[in-house]
């Protein structure tokens, strides 16, 4: 494995060398002693230690120096100068699969392609294969390389994971020999990353129940398999596990597998004081063995005095204590979301028309949609000015007159500038039904300036939501430093909303930071931040987030019936402007 390390760690080096255009020897160079080291019939650890790594052929004084900082440290100081040399996010790039420094070249010049997020966009939308010597195959086996190397560099985002649990409860639940199937684990408490993604099954015939599973057709390769566990590689490259257990012990096999791990101590601590135990295969008491509990989860806590409660709030932050005492939170369901509050269409860097837009949110039971194209700085993504404006509210009048029992909002993204203020002034900014404002820039000023410039724009009495208020991405960036809590205090004296924006990779506010509002008297908006019609569905994940954050529909701004909204919408901007 060392051998392999080393030699991937060589082979690098050369492919960082080869896109900044060095010597053609000196990469050659260490392209063959990553090659002589891999295939090296003896550990080059060993060899290291005795001296001999210039015994290798091709390997010289310089790539030994190099080879042993790298087989002490972990790291190469010569490596990460060299990344650093280049654009950023264009050595990950060369980490996928089939995508050498040549191509790597080729999408940075020809399409300005820099980072795996613009890589993957330009596959998704096959731009790559219009470029010479690309084909449409090649594409593929990009994006396929994009989410290896996201998995096995890290977690899964909720919005890549989920999907992939659902289809194979999907493909396995019609078949006979599958009595119950879930997903579990980090999955079904709708984490914002996934470690793994695990599938429990109850089967009174578990050699067919895996024979089944590991048949499936979207299996690309059987990674294990036994009488009651197997492991697949999907043709999405994604590994997935399934559990197999009697229908009788599925209830605490569920509530086992679910976790999370604090829930359970916790949990198996309470059982042990009333003289129980509980594992995976059911609650027993202590004294006689005697399972009296393990079909159901609801048995299984029910049977310690608890309610039942939804596996998002299972993390040990007060949820036993509140089920003991009978005082658990509704949690808000998807169902009670009336409208989305924040929408793009192709007025600004959406995909799809207003009426595209209007008519996916009809049909998934809304009351309303707030459009909220970008505002006018955003000019490089056709942000709008006050006469796109004016022509964009023409445009929703008209289809307004044509949906019935459905209202399209007129509503803004804004961007809040360095000094807080927003890129419209008052008179356009009070035009809009719902004004969402946003920080877009900066995200490296002190915590100070930024808390200063969400302050002043919650403060604004046209602003009525304040967008993705911490600004991370997951896994790519982190949130900006900001005083949170006093921002929240502002938003609850004002009547801002804060919102949960759904972007998978956005989940912004957090579960923990949701509650927090909660707490402060902060009102939230789950909005889905679509940008073509199918992400309106996206509203699962912030829904989810949510959920882990305690939040119930009285908390939730768009849970609000549009009348309710409009007279809730009226009642803020007159509370900020007194």
């Amino acid at each position: 494995m060392r051998n392999q390390q080393v030699a991937q760690f060589l082979n690098s080096i050369a492919d960082l060398l080869e896109l900044k255009n060095e010597n053609a020897f000196k990469i050659r160079a260490y392209h063959e002693a990553a090659r002589r080291i891999e295939s090296l019939a003896e550990d080059i650890e060993k060899v290291a230690r005795e001296g001999r790594l210039k015994d290798i052929h091709g390997v010289g004084e310089s790539i030994a120096e190099k080879v042993e900082e790298f087989l002490q440290t972990g790291r190469s100081t010569y490596l990460e100068d060299l990344e650093k040399s280049v654009a950023p996010g264009m050595a990950e790039i060369l980490n996928i699969p089939g995508v050498g420094a040549k191509k790597a070249q080729l999408f940075f010049k020809e399409l300005g392609v820099s980072t795996l997020d613009q890589l993957e966009e330009a596959a998704k939308t096959h731009k790559l294969c219009k470029l010479p010597g690309v084909l449409e195959k090649t594409e593929e086996n990009v994006l396929i390389g994009i989410q290896r190397l996201r998995q096995s560099s890290g977690r899964l985002l909720l919005g890549t994971a989920l999907p992939a649990a659902e289809e194979i409860v999907q493909l396995l639940q019609p078949h006979e020999e599958i009595l119950r199937i879930d997903a579990c684990g980090s999955i079904r408490r709708m984490k914002d990353t996934i470690g793994d993604i695990d599938i429990l099954t109850a089967s009174t015939e578990p050699d067919k129940a895996i024979d089944t599973f590991t048949s499936l057709p979207i299996v690309k390769l059987v990674l294990a398999k036994g009488p009651t566990k197997a492991s697949v590689l999907t043709d999405a490259d994604l590994q997935i596990d399934l559990r197999v257990v009697p229908p009788e012990d599925y209830g605490a096999a569920l509530q086992y597998f679910t976790g999370s791990k604090e829930h359970n101590i916790q949990l198996r601590g309470l059982a042990e004081s009333q003289g129980f135990k509980v594992n995976e295969y059911g609650v027993f008491r202590v004294k006689t063995n005697e399972k009296v509990a393990g079909e159901t989860e609801e048995e299984v806590y029910n049977v310690l005095g608890l309610e039942w409660m939804p596996p998002e709030m299972r993390e040990r932050t007060g949820e036993i204590e509140a089920a003991a005492s009978g005082s658990l939170p509704k949690l808000i369901e998807q169902a009670e979301i009336k409208g989305d509050l924040h929408a793009h269409t192709n007025w600004s860097d959406g995909s799809d028309t207003l009426e595209a837009m209007a008519q996916a949110a009809r049909d998934r039971g809304y009351e309303y949609l707030v459009i909220s194209d970008h505002s006018v700085s955003m000019g490089f993504i056709k942000g709008l000015t006050v006469e796109r404006v004016a022509e964009q509210r023409r445009q929703i009048q008209l289809l307004n007159a044509r949906m019935p029992n459905f209202r399209i909002l007129t509503g803004i993204e804004v961007n809040i500038r360095s000094d807080g203020t927003l890129d419209y002034d008052d008179e356009v900014a009070s035009r809009f039904d719902v004004v969402t404002a946003s920080i877009h820039s900066g995200f490296a000023q002190s915590r100070e300036k930024i808390t200063s410039r969400l302050i002043r724009a919650a403060e604004n009495p046209h602003v009525d939501v304040i967008g993705h208020p911490t600004g991370r991405l997951i896994a790519r960036r982190d949130p900006y430093e900001v005083d949170l809590e006093e921002v929240m205090r502002v938003c609850a004296r004002t009547g801002t909303a804060l919102e949960i924006n759904s972007q998978p990779d956005r989940l912004d506010l957090k579960d923990s930071d949701a509650r927090l509002a909660k707490s402060l008297g902060v009102t939230l908006a789950i909005d889905s931040d679509a940008h073509t019609t199918s992400q309106l569905g996206l509203i699962r994940y912030g829904v989810a987030t949510a959920r882990r954050g305690w939040i119930e529909k009285k908390d939730v701004l768009n849970a609000l019936p549009l009348a309710d909204l409009m007279k809730r919408l009226k009642r803020k901007t007159l509370a900020k402007a007194a």
